[in-house]
């Protein structure tokens, strides 16, 4: 194995042509010709996902969020960057072409809040396949009892704006994905869960009496490991392992 069929593998699973234009998806450390022995998937390039990444053997990283985003202005001896090269482990990240993938987070995460019926959703200007994704509850919930089943289902204690009518429809958009308020509400659903909302979209679901749930970035993007994990290990020839990270944020 090398490199590139690792590459190759995820951009058969999620182009990488797809990602979206402030992204930095792709081979970000190390040469497509470099020889892979063991995979580790992780959502974020920690120190301490480096480490095990060292300890277990692994050679190469497939991230989901960028191991270098912007420039660099230094690449210190304590950072990840200069801790992956000098370990010859190679990093790969699928960011926004893996949260639009079919198979990806956004399937993911409608799929383990148990939704059917699962079909994409885009911004209105969105030139990349479909970020987002709509789809049924089975049977519809109150707003409280709904928030509840995310918690449990994505292990966060959700924050959300309640609404008085019952949730059925419901559009989600792992991470950062206030801005499908507007779609979802044209869209005619009922709720969206997603994360880092802001102040002024909560007031806009009170007012529209939509529920709008922000459950935490990690935890709603995290739901794709396991599948993408599995994903690589059917496909390659070497072994593939999950490499554990904890979200990085508690609660008092």
């Amino acid at each position: 194995m090398n490199v590139n069929q690792v590459f190759e593998t995820l951009n058969t699973l999620a182009p990488f042509h797809t990602q979206m234009g402030f992204d930095n998806a792709g081979i970000l450390i190390g040469s497509a010709c470099q020889k892979v022995t063991k995979v580790g998937v992780a959502l974020d390039v920690t120190l301490d996902v480096l480490n095990q990444a060292i300890e277990q053997g692994v050679d190469c990283i497939v991230s989901h969020h960028p191991i270098i985003f912007s420039g660099l202005k230094a690449i210190p001896t304590e950072s990840v960057v200069y801790r992956a090269i000098q370990h010859s482990i190679a990093v790969i990240s699928a960011h926004t072409n893996l949260d639009a993938a079919r198979g990806g987070v956004n399937d993911c995460l409608a799929q383990q809040l148990g939704l059917c019926d699962i079909e994409p959703i885009c911004l209105p200007d969105e030139s990349t396949p479909a970020m987002g994704r709509v789809g049924m509850l089975s049977v519809p919930m109150t707003a409280d009892a709904f928030a509840k089943l995310v918690g449990e289902q994505l292990n966060t204690r959700a924050k959300y704006v309640s609404a008085s009518r019952m949730i059925h429809k419901v559009v989600v958009c792992g991470g950062a994905g206030a801005d499908f308020l507007e779609p979802a509400m044209l869209a005619k659903a009922d709720a969206l869960v997603t994360a880092e909302v802001k102040h002024h979209q909560f007031l806009m679901a009170a007012e529209a009496d939509f529920m709008l749930v922000d459950a935490g970035h990690f935890e709603t993007e995290q739901v794709v490991l396991r599948p993408l994990c599995d994903y690589l290990n059917r496909e390659l020839s070497c072994p593939v392992t999950l490499l554990y990270q904890s979200s990085p944020t508690t609660y008092c």
